[in-house]
């Protein structure tokens, strides 16, 4: 690649990050719920653009390249995630209950209540938004990875277990436990039950 390629490059990437760091991070850091990690994946965004800046054929907007490199990181962290380790369902996180008592039935102390909320935008809420961010950091990553992809990534079920490898049957399960410890985090650092 000539020079003047190269400096040509190097002047558009530095323009798209100037102007596209601060969307791609707040989309990064709402799926993931982590700053740290949010900025890893937007520069590793940045740097795979520019690695691959030839492939950019102008066919969509440069900021819809970016988002789809993020989203596609943000899907191979998820993924190396749940692979590292166990799913996590033969084994108990801090902070796990048993909610249910031997005849698979809600144990008294557990039973869903109705939560008492007067403000029908919480995800408007920063403080709830902090809460809520709290309690998934607290979840097995495995189980927040799932969590993530459904919820917050708006991925299809089925897409989630063919990118994850794992069967329907694994991914309800991790989603059913990842819910009940969300309502319980949820239920003490935020709700009161009625």
């Amino acid at each position: 690649m000539k020079d003047s390629n190269i400096s040509e490059k190097h002047r558009i990437i530095s323009h798209w990050v100037r102007q596209y760091s601060d969307p791609l991070y707040s989309w990064a850091f709402y799926r993931t719920s982590d700053e740290a990690l949010a900025a890893d994946l937007v520069q590793d965004t940045f740097l795979a653009a520019f690695q691959h800046y030839e492939r950019f054929g102008g066919s969509s907007t440069a900021k819809t390249w970016l988002f789809a490199i993020l989203k596609n990181k943000i899907t191979d962290h998820f993924r190396r995630v749940l692979k590292s380790g166990s799913l996590g369902l033969d084994s108990h996180h801090e902070g796990t209950v048993e909610w249910f008592d031997d005849q698979g039935q809600w144990k008294r102390a557990f039973r869903p209540q109705r939560w008492d909320t007067e403000n029908e935008n919480l995800l408007d809420d920063a403080a709830f938004q902090e809460a809520l961010a709290g309690c998934l950091r607290r979840l097995p990553s495995a189980w927040a990875s799932c969590m993530h992809l459904k919820y917050l990534g708006g991925n299809e079920s089925n897409v989630i277990c063919q990118q994850l490898n794992i069967s329907a049957s694994n991914l309800w399960q991790i989603l059913h436990r990842a819910k009940l410890q969300m309502r319980a985090c949820l239920e003490k650092r935020w709700f009161k039950p009625n």
